[in-house]
Order: C-alpha cells, then sequence, then structure tokens
C-alpha cells in the first residue's frame, strides 16, 4: 500500500539526499503547537523507502503525544536515515544529515534512538545547533535510554496499583522482550525490586552480558516467553510486538513496556480489555528519555530530569484512572489528556507579546 504524507495530519515531512555520503533520510515533523519538535533519529535497514515513510510518519504522531503528555514545551517529530548503521553509517553521512537539520532552522531537535548513540550525536552537531542527546564530555544528558528504563519501571508500578492495589513487584513474574539500550535498564530495576524476571532477544550477546550480572531466565523464543505464565509483559524491542495472535496467548494482566507502537492495529486494544488486560500506553510510559534528552536545553542536571520522569507514575495513574471512569480504552484517555494540551497550550500563541 502506498504511504502518503498528505494522509497524516503532519505539519512537514522533509526528504534528505546526499548521493556522495550516501545520505537517505526523511524528517517528519507532526506538530510545532507546544513549541519545537523533538524527536529522535532512527538509522535503520528498511526495506523500502514507502516503509521508512510509514515508520516515520508513526514514530513521529507519536512523539507529539508523548511530549505533550509529559508536560514539556515541545512538539513532535521524527527522523529515519535508511541503512544498515553497521554498513553504512560514516561521519561523512551523518555531518551531511546535520546539514539537513540545520536547514529547518529550529523547527525540529533530533537526539538518539534505534541505530544512533550519544557519539553520533555529537558529530552531528559539529554541522548543526538543534542536536540533543549528546555525550556527558560535550554538555549533553548521554544516554537516554536510562531514564526511558526508569519511567518504563514508573509506569510498571503504577499499573500495578491500579490493577493490584500495591506498586510492589517483588515477586511478580515479569517477560522483557527486548533487552537492549532500555531493556537492559529496566531489568535491572525489576531485580533490585525482587521480580522474577524472564527474557528474551534475537541478539544473544545481550542475553549472555545480561546473565553474567543478573539471575534471569531466558525463553527459548518470544513465542514461549509469551504464552508463559507471566504477571506482566514488557515489550521492549521494536514496534507491533502486540497483535490478534500475541493476545490470544497473552497470560499476563499488565502489559508495560518501553517499545514505541506497541499495538499492530487499532483493534487490539479492545483484544487486550475483553481478556482483562491492562495497557498501560507505550508513548505515555516510555517518554523518560525524551524528559532527558529535553533537559538538555536548559542546561543538563540528571537529578532535575530524574525527578520529572518519577512523574510518569501519576501520568500513568491520571490515564488508567480515566479509562476506567469513562469506560474507554487507556490509549483514547492517554489521546485525550495530550490532546487537550496542545489545544490548550498551543492557542495561547495567538495572543501577541
Amino acid at each position: 500500500m502506498t504511504v502518503s504524507a498528505f494522509g497524516h495530519r503532519h505539519e512537514q515531512v522533509v526528504f534528505c539526499q546526499d548521493e556522495p555520503s550516501g545520505l537517505k533520510a526523511i524528517i517528519a515533523i507532526y506538530s510545532t503547537a507546544l513549541g519545537p519538535a523533538l524527536g529522535g533519529t532512527r538509522f535503520y535497514p528498511y526495506a523500502s523507502e514507502q516503509e521508512a515513510i510509514a515508520d516515520v510518519l508513526n514514530l513521529s504522531q507519536g512523539m507529539a503525544y508523548k511530549n505533550a503528555l509529559a508536560g514539556l514545551d515541545l512538539g513532535g517529530g521524527k527522523a529515519v536515515i535508511i541503512g544498515d548503521p553497521h554498513q553504512v553509517k560514516t561521519e561523512t553521512l551523518l555531518r551531511a544529515y546535520g546539514r539537513f537539520v540545520e536547514t529547518l532552522h529550529g523547527r525540529y531537535y533530533t537526539a538518539c534512538d534505534v541505530g544512533t548513540f550519544s557519539a553520533d550525536m555529537d558529530v552531528i552537531a559539529r554541522e548543526c545547533h538543534y542536536v540533543t542527546g549528546r555525550t556527558v564530555e560535550h554538555g549533553g544528558a548521554g544516554d537516554s535510554s536510562v531514564l526511558t528504563a526508569y519511567g518504563v519501571y514508573q509506569g510498571m508500578r503504577a499499573s500495578a496499583q491500579h490493577v493490584w492495589g500495591d506498586t510492589r513487584l517483588a515477586g511478580r513474574t515479569i517477560g522483557v522482550t527486548g533487552v537492549g539500550k532500555v531493556g537492559r535498564h529496566l531489568v535491572r530495576h525489576l531485580i533490585e525490586e525482587d521480580a522474577h524476571v524472564i527474557v528474551t532477544d534475537l541478539d544473544t550477546a545481550a542475553i549472555e552480558a545480561l546473565r553474567a550480572d543478573y539471575p534471569i531466565e531466558v525463553a527459548e523464543s518470544d513465542a514461549a516467553l509469551i504464552a508463559g505464565d507471566l504477571d506482566i509483559y514488557a515489550p521492549c524491542a521494536l514496534g507491533g510486538a502486540l497483535d490478534d495472535d500475541t493476545v490470544a496467548e497473552l497470560s499476563a494482566s499488565i502489559v508495560c513496556g518501553a517499545a514505541n507502537n506497541q499495538l499492530a492495529h487499532e483493534g487490539v486494544e479492545k483484544l487486550l480489555a475483553d481478556r482483562d488486560i491492562t495497557y498501560a500506553p507505550d508513548y505515555c510510559v516510555n517518554a523518560g528519555g525524551v524528559i532527558q534528552v529535553a533537559d538538555e536545553l536548559e542546561g543538563f542536571d540528571f537529578d532535575r530530569a530524574k525527578s520529572r520522569a518519577s512523574r510518569i507514575f501519576d501520568t500513568t495513574m491520571a490515564v488508567l484512572d480515566q479509562a476506567a471512569r469513562e469506560n474507554i480504552a487507556p490509549s483514547i484517555a492517554a489521546d485525550r489528556l495530550a490532546e487537550e494540551r496542545m489545544a490548550q497550550i498551543g492557542r495561547l500563541a495567538q495572543i501577541r507579546v
């Protein structure tokens, strides 16, 4: 199916190409109602340009809602670079990309995402002023996965309070799919609280590194993990983890993970509700990373950023409580809270100063 940017409510979509460096990138700005659009750059070997377009459009819209719900004065955007970062990522390509970001004159701020790291942001920043998520050595926030995982942990505690009336996760069996940058930090929080953690990941090296540090169980496959006896399921890999087949097999009472766009299609959340599974909306609980990199814009302070990320507990409680009160899906409740803030705060720009 052909994906058209004009089929979405985006303000701007920019296609960037520099043939000598091999750069092929797309920057999507969904909304600047609350401020400059902030969202990471994903470096990924998409099977086609249409797949890349679909991903950047979905991700940028999600960032607008995530930033609004997190209480940030920032709009939502995202960028993708097409290609395998292990094969085509070079200084020249990253700096060429930075030149294109600079042409937007601050309408879009970039940061890290899948396939990009703080060191890459330092390279991009040599050509561009609008970069966050830089290394600590360059005055940045460093690895944003630290507070992403912390925020998911807070969302998980809130979900437990909503379902079981207790924030404690000790003794709960929690399945984590994907133990890369974010999943590894999340596992640490869960183990420290004496949860029983079962994990899967396509990267065997990531699994072995985790096993060396923590007493985890490793499932044979994602399917085996999902079908197992879980209290909480945490998708922390790429999107689309929850589809009809997955939900049919899922035993967990709560889904709360770091992955973006976890629902494979709009009907999945009804399937979760029909099975009495509480879904903590991904963009609500995984906002810790964007809170961390956004703090750079004020001059980064980790304790301040962590304090702000801890409020994800309260936001998740508000979303789940409103969903229960109005008998609506949690994602609808989260959308309404985000849209209300975008409309109310965005309106203030009409007041001339």
